[in-house]
């Protein structure tokens, strides 16, 4: 029974959708070997389905009910695996030119490294450190920045690597604000801690 159950928290709809989405990984990988137009819009047009799919994994588990504690560490670690490898593979393209292209990704793979332990050692101690508005807002501009970069001509008319570039700036921004919010908001005890046994704590 137990083995079921387990399986049914792996195999649901928005955890399939979630290992799907990993699917991008090899692309982006081997994405400098083929810097044709063609490719890279291949390439684009994947990174915005992964981004997509974000957003519904998310909104069926909600609607159905089908949130589960597997999901809740496999959505972030996609999101997180997909934007590092998007922004490293730009990087060595001089899609984000170097050298000063590498500090906004350093900063942004350092903010989620740092973050993921913060909320290691907190889920140790028994808290929880939920998705804070910032955070949110961050992922949604870094997508973004990504997206336009990916395509390496104009869409519509729009100049994509100057916008790519400029959302990159601003998502590096928020990128520090979001993650200096965690930490100001741990080490102040504002982390949502456990008063005494039995108490539900949930990942984020």
């Amino acid at each position: 029974m137990a083995q079921q159950h387990e399986r049914e928290q792996l195999w649901n709809i928005p955890n399939t959708i979630t290992i799907a989405r990993l699917a991008v990984l090899p692309v982006l990988v081997a994405f400098p070997w083929f810097p044709e137009r063609a490719a890279s819009q291949t390439v684009g047009c994947l990174f915005v389905l992964s981004a997509l799919g974000d957003l519904v994994d998310g909104w069926i588990a909600r609607r159905e009910g089908l949130i589960t504690s597997i999901g809740k560490h496999l959505d972030p670690l996609a999101d997180k695996l997909t934007t590092a490898t998007a922004l490293i593979v730009l990087l060595s393209m001089d899609r984000i030119p170097a050298p000063w292209g590498a500090l906004p990704v350093a900063v942004i793979i350092g903010r989620e490294l740092a973050v993921t332990g913060l909320r290691s050692f907190a889920s140790e101690r028994g808290g929880v450190m939920p998705a804070a508005w910032q955070g949110k807002l961050k992922t949604v501009f870094q997508n973004v920045a990504v997206g336009f970069l990916l395509f390496p001509e104009g869409t519509l008319g729009l100049q994509n690597h100057f916008i790519g570039l400029s959302l990159l700036v601003v998502a590096t921004a928020l990128t520090l604000w979001s993650g200096w919010g965690y930490f100001a908001s741990f080490f102040g005890g504002a982390t949502d801690l456990p008063k005494g046994p039995g108490h539900d704590t949930e990942a984020s």
